[in-house]
């Protein structure tokens, strides 16, 4: 599987620990089992997603800091998703270029979300890296 497909699992993962309010470390590995997934970038999937659950608190603090006038609980939840995996690997993984981890947030959205999702998600994204850039 590639990266591309292991980020799209890590997105439906973060949806679902939210759906249930669990952000359990356990959850990857028995989402992928349960699924039954092949070829999964492990490696990606548990540092992407341990940063997000290790993190949460500032990577929300980010989102709700950037997204103008929006609050956490408003954000549709699959924005949501993607907005985390984003930010943990803009945050906690220097392996990823910053545009790469923006460019493929915005495609999940335009996958996964609504029209104007991938709008929002760029938007927020672009300004949180122009923050961490100063």
């Amino acid at each position: 599987m590639k990266r591309k497909e292991t980020r799209e699992e890590a997105v439906k993962i973060a949806y679902c620990m939210d759906i249930n309010k669990e952000f359990d470390k356990t959850l990857p590995c028995k989402y992928i089992d349960h699924f039954e997934i092949e070829d999964v970038d492990a490696g990606y999937l548990n540092k992407t997603m341990d940063d997000m659950i290790d993190n949460l608190k500032v990577i929300d603090n980010y989102i709700t800091e950037n997204s103008k006038d929006w609050k956490i609980n408003r954000i549709a939840k699959v924005d949501l998703a993607i907005l985390r995996v984003a930010l943990s690997e803009i945050l906690y993984n220097a392996s990823i270029p910053q545009s790469v981890s923006i460019n493929e947030a915005v495609e999940i959205s335009k996958k996964y979300s609504n029209e104007d999702s991938h709008k929002f998600i760029n938007g927020i994204l672009g300004t949180v890296v122009r923050c961490i850039e100063k």
